[in-house]
């Protein structure tokens, strides 16, 4: 979890791979009345957030019933959100990628997403409540370093 720019993709996929688990990105999940808001540099708020963090919660649901893993990368800014998606989910582990207002600025201002402009970076930020309880990695370290952190603090691996 992490605001835009952070690597939650990026990170999550090789996570995951490295793993042998599966992988949501939640962005692939958003409903389309989201994604024109967020093209249009409108902050989403929670009546938006809602029915997409209610989808996700399914999806993990649906991998907790199989005793699958998956790796989900989403943005997870507020606590409540986190709840919402982890809500009868036996074992969730949330992993804090973290960056510097720069360095996440940089990597938003390099790269084409389709739907996320980087004038939302400074919302994300201004909404984020950091998690109590996770594995916090510094995402300006390299994808492989990061992701070796991660295992390294996975309990059971």
């Amino acid at each position: 979890m992490g605001v835009s720019g952070a690597g939650k993709t990026t990170i999550g996929a090789a996570l995951a791979a490295r793993l042998g688990w599966a992988f949501i990105d939640a962005d692939d999940q958003h409903p389309s009345h989201n994604i024109a808001k967020m093209a249009a540099g409108q902050a989403l708020d929670d009546a938006d957030r809602r029915p997409w963090l209610e989808r996700l919660n399914r999806l993990l649901w649906q991998y907790d019933a199989r005793d699958a893993h998956v790796v989900l990368a989403c943005s997870a800014l507020k606590e409540r959100y986190r709840r919402q998606l982890a809500e009868g989910v036996r074992r969730v582990e949330w992993v804090y990628l973290q960056g510097s207002f720069e360095l996440l600025q940089e990597r938003i201002a390099s790269r084409r997403h389709r739907y996320m402009p980087a004038s939302l970076l400074g919302s994300q930020l201004e909404a984020l409540e950091p998690p109590q309880r996770a594995i916090v990695v510094d995402v300006s370290a390299a994808v492989a370093d990061c992701v070796a952190a991660i295992v390294a603090r996975l309990p059971d691996h």
